[in-house]
């Protein structure tokens, strides 16, 4: 039988048969590299932010956002954003590893997390941007309880956006890693949990507590350290690939050779 040599992926087959690739790709790799992109995309938007580029988008989409949405919602987003704070979304945080028992990747959300609201503070301290006036906030106090709050004269970055889409990309991650879940469930969970996002970014900007620019920023942070967290949340399947793979930075290919009766 003939046999045709394939110089690229160093390999003989035989040309009556069937060649199937599977890709190993390296998540740990492309997590590590998304996160790191992410964080320096942070600091060169907050540099945009400080030089005040954004001023006039801020203030129209504040503007167009109450304009549209009927102040009936004031209190429903007011308690998505109580849902926002920083002790609720520490305790959904704390409940996803207890539950999955992800435990090194818990401690290092763990401490991504606190290392979050360390550039908030940082962010609030040193990048010249006022929040909205008064007269455009529109808060409701729903929930009553000790918080933690960082005070400054400047509202960015946003960290009930930046807390919202940490824990997001985790659920994301342990959602799509699961057998759990068949295709269409995943789908509507994950419709869900973006919903659950969009809505949050939305309501933080129509409440009058942030400017888009804030909730864009605190986003791109947020998602950069919540990246980073899901490089060490690979299933055992993933971390068998990436041993076979030899930890590379681009896909391995697999040949599968199957002879035609």
């Amino acid at each position: 039988m003939p046999i045709r040599t394939d110089s690229f992926f160093n390999c003989k087959f035989y040309t009556n048969t069937i060649i199937r690739y599977n890709i190993w790709m390296p998540r740990r790799s492309l997590f590590f590299i998304a996160s790191i992109i992410a964080f320096f995309g942070f600091i060169f938007f907050s540099f945009l932010v400080h030089k005040n580029l954004f001023v006039h988008l801020d203030f129209n989409e504040t503007v167009r956002l109450q304009d549209h949405i009927s102040r009936r919602f004031d209190s429903p987003f007011s308690f998505l954003s109580d849902i926002g704070k920083f002790e609720i979304m520490s305790i959904i945080l704390v409940s996803i590893f207890l539950v999955t028992k992800r435990w090194k990747a818990g401690i290092i959300a763990g401490v991504l997390f606190v290392g979050f609201h360390l550039i908030e503070i940082f962010g609030k301290f040193f990048v010249h941007h006022p929040p909205p006036p008064q007269f455009m906030l529109r808060t409701q106090q729903i929930i009553q309880f000790p918080e933690f709050t960082v005070r400054s004269v400047n509202s960015y970055p946003s960290g009930h956006a930046g807390r919202t889409m940490f824990v997001s990309i985790i659920l994301l991650t342990l959602l799509w890693q699961s057998r759990k879940f068949g295709f269409i469930p995943k789908v509507i969970l994950s419709g869900l949990i973006g919903g659950f996002y969009l809505a949050m970014v939305v309501s933080r900007v129509y409440l009058g507590e942030h400017w888009l620019s804030d909730v864009i920023g605190g986003s791109i942070l947020g998602g950069a350290l919540g990246l980073f967290t899901c490089a060490f949340l690979d299933t055992k399947t993933s971390h068998a690939s990436e041993k076979a793979a030899k930890k590379g930075l681009f896909p391995k290919y697999k040949i599968e050779v199957k002879r035609v009766e």
